[in-house]
């Protein structure tokens, strides 16, 4: 099954808000892009933003210039139907993390879904050399993955678990680790995953 076949699949049919990611209020992405400070008209990417409410946060906030990003075409489709007409002021990308090319660069680039997920290196490699020629120099990097402590697998997928220094090493020298922070997020089952969450200046 390919990469998009799984997503499209794990995404369909049940509620979206029964998923195990669902996040009713993605409080700390927002304080460590709250932080940020930047301009509401820079452009914003979430990836891996599936139907993540962080995109109606965003707008909340008032946002101008938001771009969501997913290899699963079910996964974009429920946030469409969910914001209604609000939706055709976001800009929406079907498309996998590692392959595909920016319209125009981000000044903040949001990831809570994607990077764990990249087991493999060359993976990884192409994902970070799309994030340093997207992301504007003194713009940021929000990454949030699995902690060294959290779940293994994810949708029965393995997963790459991270502390700050090794997400650093990882990404490598274009992002200077600023912030980092932790997060048991409780599933709507009620089971708890361990997230270790930093914040990127990309330099």
């Amino acid at each position: 099954m390919s990469t998009q076949s799984h997503w499209d699949k794990a995404w369909g049919g049940a509620d979206p808000q029964a998923k195990s990611w669902f996040q009713d209020a993605p409080a700390l992405s927002l304080r460590l892009i709250d932080d940020c400070a930047i301009a509401r008209g820079e452009a914003i990417i979430d990836v891996g933003g599936g139907a993540s409410l962080l995109v109606d946060a965003l707008m909340a906030r008032k946002f101008q210039n938001i771009s969501v990003l997913d290899i699963s075409k079910a996964a974009l489709q429920s946030a469409q139907a969910r914001l209604a007409d609000r939706a055709d002021y976001i800009k929406w990308l079907c498309a996998d993390a590692t392959d595909w090319t920016p319209a125009h660069p981000f000044r903040l680039w949001h990831d809570r879904a994607v990077f764990h997920f990249l087991t493999d290196e060359a993976d990884q490699a192409r994902y970070r050399a799309i994030a340093e020629e997207a992301i504007l120099p003194g713009g940021y990097l929000v990454m949030a993955t699995f902690a060294l402590d959290g779940p293994q697998k994810c949708s029965n997928l393995p997963v790459v678990r991270y502390d700050a220094q090794s997400m650093a090493a990882t990404l490598g020298p274009a992002f200077k680790l600023v912030d980092e922070a932790r997060e048991d997020h409780t599933t709507p089952g009620g089971m708890v995953q361990e997230f270790q969450y930093c914040r990127f200046l990309r330099i």
